[in-house]
């Protein structure tokens, strides 16, 4: 891969993978667009992916270095009564959420890898995304009283869990699914956030452990590791800045949070389908 093409593949991973748009939808898309003669059904395509989700999986982890301190002190059995059986209280939660994506992308593996590499699906399904997000915007609207985060149960962490499975489709936002999940059932977008990308941290880690073996494998043959670290730097700090910036966007516009990145997708996804198939 071009030195080029994987920086800004990376700066769009950053941007994007936070953002309830569909980062994985994008890196199949946007090189398709652009002309971009990219081999994704290549050994180490999806790998270099992987890695650039480990770069935002460690902004993850330094954004939210408290709560994941207190998880593990909390299984650890260190501090108060009441503040060990909250941190394990969430953890339980985390795991349970992410059950169903470990269990469905196991068994899909191979099917999601044919359609992984497809940009008009990708494309069709940004489109899909959008218009998941305006409705569940809608369908918030009907909700009379918001719950707090720390009122989620196994059963919401479960549903949460369940919608996070439609992100194994490329355009379909892994961030997006899971706030929408949690803010049906009655969150707000702030804590549906929050619980969000903390699942998102063992989601990343298990792909991490899957791929990147193969990355390294092959590097002596093509010489992809490098490239692949520097990338993944470049999509962490850009993710830290996005991550900093939604938080803050969902605590200050609970009413109409998502609206704007649904028109996005949809108007992208619409876009971008018209040129591929014209193209095509």
């Amino acid at each position: 891969m071009d030195p080029l093409h994987a920086i800004v593949i990376a700066l769009v991973q950053g941007a994007t993978e936070l953002f309830p748009v569909s980062s994985l939808g994008h890196a199949v898309v946007l090189p398709a667009l652009l002309g971009w003669h990219l081999d994704m059904h290549g050994k180490t395509f999806l790998p270099f992916l992987v890695m650039l989700h480990i770069g935002t999986a460690a902004a993850l982890l330094g954004f939210f270095w408290r709560d994941w301190f207190a998880i593990i002190r909390g299984l650890l059995g260190v501090g108060e009564a009441h503040a060990v059986a909250e941190a394990r209280r969430v953890f339980l939660l985390i795991v349970v959420a992410t059950i169903p994506v470990v269990i469905v992308g196991f068994a899909l593996e191979h099917p999601l890898r044919r359609v992984f590499a497809t940009p008009l699906i990708a494309a069709a399904f940004l489109i899909v995304n959008g218009v998941l997000l305006l409705v569940g915007e809608r369908l918030k609207k009907q909700t009379t009283e918001l719950r707090a985060l720390s009122t989620l149960g196994p059963m919401d962490a479960f549903v949460i869990g369940l919608w996070q499975c439609l992100a194994l489709i490329p355009g379909l936002s892994r961030s997006g699914v899971t706030i929408l999940g949690g803010v049906l059932r009655g969150v707000d977008h702030e804590g549906s956030a929050h619980f969000s990308f903390l699942i998102a941290t063992p989601v990343i880690v298990a792909a991490a452990v899957l791929e990147v073996p193969k990355l390294i494998h092959d590097n002596a043959v093509h010489g992809a590791m490098g490239l692949a670290v520097v990338s993944a730097v470049v999509a962490g700090v850009t993710a830290l800045a996005s991550t900093a910036f939604l938080m803050r966007w969902f605590r200050g516009h609970e009413k109409w949070a998502m609206t704007p990145f649904a028109l996005y997708c949809v108007v992208a996804g619409i876009l971008s389908v018209g040129f591929l198939v014209t193209a095509g």
